[in-house]
């Protein structure tokens, strides 16, 4: 999968705003149990260079809630 080379306006998963994009080659752990900023977080596999990497979507809680369940793509 090519890499970006500028984050897309809008979440590559579920198609909806986003708060901010990290990107990860190594190593992760995720747990939103308790997160005041962060709801849920998309992730999408790519590459970087020939490094594999997973960018991270951070959706805040008010952008998490303004969609339904409907709407998120389970793809």
């Amino acid at each position: 999968m090519a890499a970006r080379e500028e984050p897309p306006a809008r979440c590559p998963v579920c198609e909806t705003m986003y708060d901010s994009v990290s990107v990860h080659e190594s190593g992760l752990m995720v747990n939103l149990l308790d997160n005041e900023r962060y709801r849920r977080v998309c992730f999408e596999p790519a590459t970087r260079g020939a490094t594999p990497i997973i960018r991270f979507y951070h959706h805040t809680h008010e952008q998490a809630d303004t969609e339904s369940t409907d709407d998120v793509r389970t793809e």
